[in-house]
């Protein structure tokens, strides 16, 4: 028997529950490969879940889920991988709370329980959250109920910790080369500075104007780069049919004014979505992501979701622009807001505009936010410590926002 399950009352669950949840976690062992392993599930509530949190963990409140491995303490039962201990009765008020089917709900538990059993560890470290969260969310795909299962896996991403990454705009490297109509400093050696940095991701703005990069910048990075090129464009045939051409792994469209120093806020959605839809549409058919660059509001992010993108980028400017205290705050809340929202729509939420190495701790800090786009204030630290040494401390503060 791979299950084992214990009870410490009867009035807790069903046995049509317990039967159904036994079926799926031997499935997850399987596609686990953990073919000979067992596991043993206690099911209680949350007086005595409180009890062992208390005796083991220092912890004075009852928690969902506990999990203890065996194998490293009991190497003669090594085919037994360990306990999980579940309260139902704190399962069955969250399920009720986060409006998720309890069995779904009670399986994603035991699921997590399991990887802390293969000595996953969410609260260990920036990137061992998200490799079990992965892991997590690959194998609830598998076994999950049908039923509320998009919502489940949309819950969960919403709720774990997920590590932010760094896109590099460098853009205004080619803005000091036009200050001379010359050829340096080549934004191609930044884009590959930035990747040495620790850069996930590289982003040029080609701008109507051309006023700072060109075809040529565009084209030579996207060959050159080991990680993915964003283009961000204006809706526009020429550029559309461009980026078709080149296929960049993501653009973000953008609203643009020849007269604005830089981009000055998100798009307008309003009148507007059957265009963008279109735009949209004729950039996925040709297998590039789309992103849309929105301020934080509700009505706009709600406008974005029927035009088909996969991405939004929230506009922070107004929040790095802010001059009081009371105001930033406010702008704070309107991105946290945005973001839920994006990430409760299903869609994947970036941010940028005006963020530098001051002000990026509390933005970074929100979980929603996979993706920060940055480029003046790297640029402008780079020119006292390089672009390497800038990228790598704008990413360290990103992290630690999340650590």
């Amino acid at each position: 028997m791979p299950i084992l399950i214990h009870l410490t009352s009867k009035k807790l669950i069903s046995q049509k529950e317990i039967n159904e949840l036994k079926k799926r976690i031997e499935k997850a062992l399987k596609y686990l490969k953990l073919f000979h392993k067992e596991i043993s599930l206690v099911f209680t509530d949350n007086k005595h879940i409180k009890k062992l949190n208390t005796q083991y963990l220092g912890r004075p409140y009852p928690t969902n889920v506990l999990a203890f491995p065996f194998a490293k303490e009991s190497p003669s039962i090594s085919n037994i991988l360990g306990e999980i201990i579940i309260s139902i009765e704190k399962a069955k008020e969250e399920s009720k709370i986060y409006e998720i089917d309890f069995k779904n709900y009670l399986l994603a538990l035991v699921t997590h329980g399991l990887f802390h059993l293969l000595d996953y560890d969410h609260e260990r470290g920036w990137f061992s959250p998200f490799l079990m969260l992965k892991n997590e969310l690959n194998l609830l795909n598998k076994i999950a109920l049908k039923k509320d299962k998009k919502k489940l896996i949309n819950f969960l991403k919403r709720r774990e910790y997920m590590p932010a990454k760094l896109a590099v705009n460098v853009d205004h490297v080619a803005t000091v080369r036009e200050a001379r109509r010359t050829y340096y400093p080549d934004p191609v050696h930044a884009a590959v500075l930035a990747e040495l940095g620790g850069a996930d991701g590289i982003v040029v703005h080609l701008r109507l104007d051309r006023r700072h990069i060109k075809e040529r910048d565009v084209r030579i990075i996207k060959e050159i780069i080991k990680t993915k090129l964003i283009l961000e464009m204006a809706i526009d045939d020429y550029l559309i049919k461009f980026a078709k051409e080149i296929k960049p792994y993501q653009v973000t469209l953008v609203p643009e004014r020849v007269e604005e120093i830089t981009t000055e806020g998100g798009m307008n959605l309003e009148g507007r979505v059957e265009e963008v839809k279109k735009a949209v549409k004729e950039l996925n058919e040709a297998g590039i992501k789309v992103s849309l660059f929105l301020n934080p509001d509700e009505k706009a992010i709600k406008l974005a979701k029927k035009t088909g993108a996969q991405i939004i980028e929230i506009h922070t400017g107004m929040y790095a622009e802010a001059e009081t205290d009371e105001k930033r705050e406010e702008e704070l809340n309107k991105i946290e807001i945005s973001a839920r929202l994006a990430k409760d729509l299903g869609f994947i939420v970036h941010a940028g505009h005006g963020l530098n190495y001051e002000n990026i701790g509390p933005v970074a800090a929100i979980p929603q936010i996979e993706e920060f786009s940055i480029g003046h204030s790297i640029v402008s630290r780079a020119l006292f410590v390089g672009i390497k040494d800038a990228v790598r401390e704008m990413k360290e503060l990103i992290l630690r926002a999340r650590g």
